[in-house]
């Protein structure tokens, strides 16, 4: 004991000794704190691995703070966790990390039941847009990778190929739908241009789905014989983890095999949500259904306000079908809300019809057929008020669900947003187990957008594999209504939010497309708008339009503004007369001076 007053100097030597002790006696030793979370996210590295290691706490180790300064003489490494594999120096948690992923890890290990070969480099759960990217991209780094896809059908039976939602039952059969719908707008104001033509035209829906599930067949072949070229291995069988770094996959005859990867990449994407009500799965339809759907659906009802609730509608009607929307609040939530009502106003005005403040609460088969009779019961969500209809298709457009239940990742302790099922990830797309990683729709908080699965799937494997990371930022979209929506940036109530209204500048304009001019519709209809930091050289973050070819005309400035565009230098942009695209450089009326942005010519 020292005497009184004095403190007592640390043993170093004796401490040394310990520090080197535990190293070596242990096969991976982990100097840590307790509250420290990387420290947590190594200790979980090594637990998924099924690897034994030994952590020292120094937060609550009586010579906590000496054994620290003693690692930072052996190593030159000050902070925790501390980590070291059969008495070789590893580093913290970036460096282990980096270690696992280059392989270097397993080597330190040594020989043992955990460095036995896996099956593969990686395993990819999902044959969509996103995993098909991310496999054909590990490939061409010559890794081994397997995909496997499973399409669970509908309630009515409905399934499909290779490719996911977008080329199947998304983006690629919406847009030629809504392509049909817009031959027959150019139908009627090809009078007015000199065509005339005596026959009554009409829609045949059976040639229009024929022909887009043939094109559509086309690109579920080629996806499976780019697989093949790239050597990746394709399975028609639905996967299920049942221990770490293994799955089991069970095909349609229910014939099972067993795969082992060192790494999983999730992206199992989503599937429409049900409404919960009697009726709807037996008798309701969804996007799932409807580009297959063998017959003309009739007079239809849509529930739902998204995209794809008001997609669906806006094609439908321009087939020349009755068409009703029931919305239970507000269009396009998540989107700019001065567009979305511009677009529900447009709708109205081509005939669908829209039902606001309901909800259906039970559909009743009155007739079978292809289409049959359906009643429709519904609910006011502000009173008592009872809806009562008859339609001859209901299609259910509220939302998707995450595909991420019945996978077994509670088996292997992945974690889910209990709220909407989703995957949280780190900026790396890495789950919380460090060997599995997801990409796409079934991301918490990120963009469900088909190129941003396919930009993540591909950058994931070269970081994976070689090395760069996914931006989120300022990713463009459009929406396929009648009248399209194009956008970039930010919305202007996400703006104000994030800016304060002080400090935003909004130029608008409406402009008439020359084409519309001569059959003489829609004038003062399309809807041109930017928002402009006041504080950053007016700089752009968020791009609206509301007019024909809005994507295509998005996808070019979304560039623009991934460059840092300003208000100054669109103006110095010689536009491009006469286009659509043109009026953002001559926008010179601000929300705030309160003009009229009414246009009387071209």
């Amino acid at each position: 004991m020292p005497p009184p007053g004095q403190t007592q100097l640390p043993d170093w030597d004796g401490l040394k000794l310990r520090v080197r002790t535990l190293i070596a006696s242990h096969r991976v030793m982990i100097f840590s704190k307790s509250y420290c979370p990387y420290c947590n996210k190594v200790k979980e590295l090594f637990r998924s691995m099924h690897v034994e290691y030994y952590a020292l706490e120094l937060d609550v180790t009586p010579d906590g703070p000496s054994i620290q300064q003693v690692l930072a003489e052996l190593t030159n490494q000050r902070t925790v966790p501390n980590v070291f594999v059969n008495g070789t120096h590893i580093g913290g948690c970036d460096s282990t990390y980096q270690a696992y992923q280059d392989g270097s890890l397993k080597k330190l290990l040594g020989d043992s039941k955990d460095t036995e070969p896996y099956d593969y480099d990686l395993i990819i759960i999902g044959g969509g847009s996103g995993g098909l990217a991310c496999s054909k991209e590990a490939a061409a780094f010559g890794k081994k990778v397997m995909v496997l896809d499973y399409v669970v059908p509908t309630p009515l039976g409905t399934s499909w190929g290779l490719g996911g939602t977008c080329v199947n039952v998304g983006c690629i059969p919406k847009k030629l739908m809504h392509q049909a719908a817009l031959l027959g707008q150019a139908l009627q104001d090809s009078r007015k241009y000199g065509w005339q033509y005596e026959e009554q035209v009409k829609h045949n829906w059976g040639v229009m789905v024929e022909a887009i599930q043939n094109y559509i067949g086309s690109l579920n072949w080629g996806y499976r014989v780019s697989l093949r070229e790239k050597t990746v291995t394709y399975l028609n069988s639905y996967a299920e983890f049942v221990e770490p770094h293994k799955i089991k996959a069970t095909n349609k005859k229910g014939q099972v095999t067993y795969h082992t990867a060192e790494t999983f990449v999730l992206a199992t994407g989503e599937r429409p949500r049900y409404l919960g009500i009697p009726g709807d799965k037996e008798f309701c339809i969804t996007s799932d259904d409807l580009f297959s759907l063998p017959y003309c659906p009739g007079k239809t009802l849509v529930v739902g306000a998204s995209y794809v609730a008001l997609e669906c509608a806006g094609f439908l009607a321009g087939l020349g079908l009755d068409v009703t929307v029931m919305v239970r609040s507000i269009l396009l939530r998540g989107f700019d809300q001065e567009m979305a009502e511009k677009i529900g106003a447009h709708m109205e005005t081509h005939g669908v019809k829209f039902i606001r403040k309901f909800v259906p609460v039970q559909v009743e088969q009155l007739e079978e057929g292809m289409p049959g009779r359906l009643k429709v019961m519904a609910k006011s969500t502000e009173g008592p008020e009872i809806f009562e209809e008859e339609y001859n298709t209901v299609l259910i457009a509220i939302g998707r669900d995450a595909c991420t239940k019945n996978i077994g990742l509670e088996t292997i302790g992945v974690n889910i947003n209990e709220k909407n099922g989703k995957v949280p990830v780190n900026d790396e797309e890495q789950t919380n187990v460090p060997y599995v990683y997801a990409i796409g729709d079934i991301l918490d908080g990120k963009l469900e957008l088909t190129p941003v699965a396919i930009q993540a799937g591909k950058l994931l494997a070269r970081r994976l594999y070689g090395g760069s990371s996914c931006d989120y930022i300022n990713v463009p979209t459009t929406v396929f209504t009648p009248l399209e929506y194009g956008c970039c940036g930010l919305a202007e109530e996400r703006a104000i939010e994030e800016y304060g209204k002080q400090n935003l500048e909004v130029y608008h304009s409406l402009f008439w497309p020359l084409e519309w001019t001569v059959p003489g519709r829609d004038n003062n209809t399309c809807y041109a708008k930017i928002i402009c930091s006041k504080h950053d050289n007016n700089r752009v973050i968020g791009f609206h339009v509301l007019g024909p070819n809005a994507g295509e005309v998005t996808q070019g400035f979304a560039a623009a503004i991934k460059c840092g565009i300003t208000k100054e230098l669109l103006d110095e942009t010689i536009g491009i007369h006469p286009t659509c695209a043109e009026v953002f450089t001559t926008m010179d009326i601000t929300k705030a001076s309160g003009q009229d942005i009414t246009q009387r010519g071209c």
